[in-house]
């Protein structure tokens, strides 16, 4: 089976996640990044969409977990992310996922925080 590597990059939310009741009420900016493995011969040969990993599909599920869940912690989001990909996407081999907050809440100038987990089908 041949494996390879579908991307998407720079899904940019602003929603309603964190610890502190402040971050559930004014909401922060999140940015999410997905690197999926699929065999994706089948769409090579074919030229047709749905031989394919359809990353619309992809992005509609992690936009839908963004806005309309509601998560303490980044690691639960993108663990969410990675449950409903497996879910939707049978051929999905293995995926990573990563979840970063903007200019997070922390008492002083920090970019960015974020988690990034990895994950292979189950057998």
């Amino acid at each position: 089976m041949k494996t390879n590597k579908i991307f998407i990059e720079g899904m940019e939310f602003f929603a309603f996640h964190g610890h502190y009741p402040e971050e559930k009420t004014a909401g922060n900016r999140f940015l999410v990044d997905l690197v999926l493995y699929a065999d994706t011969r089948k769409a090579e040969i074919s030229d047709r969409l749905e031989d394919a990993l359809n990353y619309q599909v992809a992005y509609a599920l992690v936009r839908e977990i963004l806005l309309n869940t509601k998560s303490n912690l980044i690691e639960k989001i993108a663990s969410n992310i990675l449950d409903v990909l497996f879910d939707e996407f049978k051929q999905l081999q293995k995926a990573k996922v990563k979840v970063k907050k903007i200019n997070p809440p922390m008492g002083g100038k920090i970019d960015a925080v974020g988690v990034e987990i990895k994950r292979k089908a189950k057998k």
